[in-house]
């Protein structure tokens, strides 16, 4: 990629999470009790195929965001030492925010993920979450997370949108939006205020349609791993039911006043989406290949050294 269009990538990141930094964990439901701790831990289980073998003791996440893994996992005893990374200033603010809530200690860093600001094998664990579609240079990336882990380390990426199931996503969105005056209507919720009520809530929108650099088949997410050097590559599907139900709801409900929305909606929205992730778990993901589902999750771990 030319340097001139990773630099205007990595600007309108930056502009977009620094905007969306206040409302991010209410928008995305994000949670630091035991539900988003359950949410976490699943995930790293299905990425690494395996309950983690001990907790780590060094741990780095790459564009943390507002912390949904970093701060879960440490939560869950996983994680005893974290830092965080991002490029977006407001994302890491809004982090160090809710650690001192919860009462924990994390270094947030703020760095661009192809050049790491930290000595070779430092770390235990390179984590992320819904963040390597963001990066303009993987293989950069890849090489700077093999640098900076220790022999034997792993590496895990969770939620990183398939080409495929991508594509598949695009049609409970059309139909959602195709329903979406008749949705109101019965919701009682009128229609939000020229798309977005606030200058903020405007640019936010312009921006999240700039943002998304990659879409994965399981081939080319495991490529950049092996080029890396990493072994132990795996990669899996994650969500197919459940995702186009949210985003049928998630579809729905952006085309209404957020405060309009029913309480009861949003309970309906969030346990359905809880059982259909279970449907998915215990049927769909041990039988459907990975390409298909929304998600792609990858572990992969750095050789050991060599005596």
């Amino acid at each position: 990629m030319a340097p001139a269009a990773a630099e205007q990538i990595k600007d309108v990141n930056v502009r977009y999470h620094d905007v969306a930094a206040a409302d991010y964990d209410a928008k995305w439901g994000i949670d630091f009790g035991d539900k988003g701790r359950r949410q976490v831990l699943g995930k790293l289980r299905k990425a690494l195929g395996q309950e983690p073998d001990a907790p780590f003791q060094s741990a780095l996440e790459i564009g943390a965001g507002t912390g949904y893994f970093t701060l879960n996992l440490m939560l869950a005893g996983l994680v005893r030492e974290a830092v965080a990374t991002d490029i977006s200033h407001g994302m890491l603010a809004a982090l160090s925010d809710t650690a001192r809530s919860l009462g924990l200690s994390v270094r947030t860093v703020r760095t661009e993920a192809e050049r790491l600001p930290f000595p070779d094998e430092s770390f235990d664990l390179v984590f992320g979450h819904a963040v390597l579609h963001h990066l303009p240079d993987l293989d950069a990336s890849f090489a700077e997370f093999a640098r900076v882990l220790r022999p034997g380390g792993t590496v895990v990426f969770c939620g990183e949108p398939s080409r495929y199931g991508d594509r598949l996503a695009a049609l409970p969105k059309r139909a959602a939006m195709g329903v979406s005056p008749l949705w109101r209507v019965l919701m009682g919720a009128p229609a939000r205020r020229n798309g977005h009520a606030e200058p903020a809530g405007a640019e936010q929108h312009r921006l999240e349609m700039s943002v998304d650099v990659h879409a994965f088949t399981p081939a080319q997410l495991s490529g950049f791993a092996s080029r890396a050097g990493f072994g132990s590559v795996r990669v899996s599907g994650e969500e197919l039911a459940a995702s186009w139900f949210g985003w049928v709801n998630r579809t729905l409900e952006s085309t209404a006043e957020p405060a309009e929305v029913p309480w009861a909606w949003r309970q309906y929205a969030y346990r359905g989406y809880l059982a259909l992730q279970a449907l998915d778990r215990a049927l769909l993901e041990p039988r459907l290949p990975a390409a298909i589902f929304y998600n792609l999750l990858m572990s992969a771990r750095k050789p050991p050294s060599r005596a």
